[in-house]
């Protein structure tokens, strides 16, 4: 076959191609001019998305996987360990109503940023606190956060600044779980699903141990 009828054969593959990339491309939803994500991992991340998407200004947060290495985890596989994910929440915000820096802030204040080994009842590598950055400004605001954080409290704060990677997005079940009116079986009974919410983070001592740490500067303790 001539180098001219091996190209004429593939045209009309590229052409399907084309098509099928240019619907992608328009399937996808665009970014909100305007807006800036904030990629923080705090333990249970119904609490971070529940946390965040209270502050005026976040126009939302989902719920996800990041920081590891296996390719569009589930979530039993990141509970069980081994694929380096942290449970994570991407924050979508307009930075004319909300900062960078006052996220940070709230953010380090809603947990407890000494325990390198969880996150209140939650234990395990997947529930450890950290705050993930895209470029240099990024890193040096989040270290500045830290370094408040850690001035503030007068303890060592573990939480490792780390570069952002793929953002999994987690299970439909996850998302807005707070809030969620779906009929659940849990170890309290059958229970909607944001009274599930509410019941776990009660029991889980996710709010009295920020409250201890953070005293009156707790942006969301018994929210």
């Amino acid at each position: 076959m001539t180098r001219t009828a091996y190209t004429d054969c593939l045209k009309p593959v590229l052409l399907f191609a084309l098509i099928t990339l240019a619907a992608i491309l328009r399937a996808l939803p665009a970014p909100a001019a305007g807006t800036e994500t904030l990629t923080v991992a705090g333990g249970c991340f119904w609490c971070v998305e529940s946390d965040f998407e209270s502050v005026p200004g976040v126009i939302g947060a989902v719920s996800g996987y990041t920081g590891g290495k296996t390719a569009n985890p589930t979530y039993d596989q990141v509970t069980k360990g081994g694929t380096g994910h942290y449970e994570a929440v991407q924050i979508t915000f307009d930075p004319a109503k909300v900062s960078r820096e006052t996220l940070l802030d709230m953010f380090f204040r809603s947990v407890d940023p000494t325990d390198a080994g969880g996150q209140f009842c939650d234990r395990g590598d997947s529930y450890r606190t950290a705050i993930f950055v895209s470029d240099a400004g990024e890193k040096s605001l989040a270290e500045t956060a830290k370094a408040n954080a850690q001035a503030a409290l007068g303890q060592t704060v573990v939480t490792p600044i780390l570069p952002a990677g793929t953002f999994y997005l987690a299970e439909a079940y996850h998302q807005d779980y707070y809030k969620g009116d779906k009929l659940v079986l849990t170890r309290f009974g059958p229970k909607r699903q944001k009274s599930a919410y509410k019941a776990y983070r009660k029991a889980c001592g996710r709010d009295a141990r920020v409250k201890q740490l953070w005293g009156g500067d707790a942006p969301f303790a018994g929210s």
